[in-house]
């Protein structure tokens, strides 16, 4: 479940799917991410290795990333910017998020975002780790989906993808695998310890700021809230890893 919901590896469905199998597929997500991370990285490597300008590789690799889940999370960001955008009537902003165009707000949005990652990261390539960068990011951006599905957090509709994992993680798990996360990034090649834990922490912090805007506007969350999260931690993540 983990893989086929935030990847477009084509593995089979899960023969069950109930609130245990959504709640361990959420606190997968992080390690889900890895094929998408080794990905992104191979084509930052390869563009480096034939010379190309850093932004260009920069906007492959988190084009093959985006690829490589199918898009659905940048859909997930415009859809909810336009949904933040739309009337304060909460049945309103759902059912805008839920007509699947992008307006203004959500284009706008979709393409500001996308170019902080494409800037970003080529500033990490410049500074020497962009490979370590890309990797933190794409996996901790897929970390946010833990907060977004954290025990206590409701969701905005009864039907969706929202409503399958919403509130389906224990906090001491979530506690547990973000920690590990974080720990993890410390070992990253090529910068001070320090540097990837706080990228992480910051990309989380990023996610939770904008789920509690969610939350305040829908009631919850839903599947587009959760690949808005998503992308927002990982656009800051690699901003925070954008410097040397």
């Amino acid at each position: 479940m983990a893989l086929g919901t935030l990847t477009a590896l084509p593995v089979p469905a899960p023969s069950t799917v109930d609130r245990r199998v959504a709640g361990g597929a959420m606190l997968l997500a992080p390690l889900a991410a890895v094929p998408l991370a080794v990905l992104g990285c191979l084509v930052l490597t390869g563009g480096d290795a034939l010379g190309l300008p850093a932004l260009a590789a920069a906007g492959l690799a988190i084009g093959v990333v985006a690829l490589g889940s199918r898009g659905l999370h940048l859909d997930g960001l415009a859809d909810t910017a336009d949904g933040l955008a739309a009337s304060y009537d909460r049945r309103r902003a759902l059912a805008v998020m839920r007509t699947g165009d992008s307006g203004p707000s959500g284009v706008a949005t979709l393409l500001l975002v996308l170019l902080v990652q494409c800037a970003a990261t080529a500033g990490a390539v410049r500074a020497g780790h962009g490979v370590a960068a890309v990797a933190i990011a794409v996996v901790a951006g897929r970390a946010a989906v833990i907060l977004c599905c954290a025990r206590g957090v409701p969701s905005a509709r009864p039907d969706g993808l929202g409503s399958a994992v919403a509130g389906t993680v224990a906090l001491p798990a979530a506690a547990a695998v973000l920690l590990g996360l974080a720990a993890l990034a410390a070992l990253a090649p090529g910068l001070v310890w320090w540097r990837g834990p706080l990228a992480v922490l910051l990309g989380l912090l990023a996610a939770a700021a904008l789920l509690w805007r969610c939350l305040r506007r829908f009631g919850g969350i839903t599947g587009d809230v959760l690949g808005a999260c998503v992308e927002t931690a990982t656009a800051t993540t690699l901003l925070a890893l954008s410097t040397g």
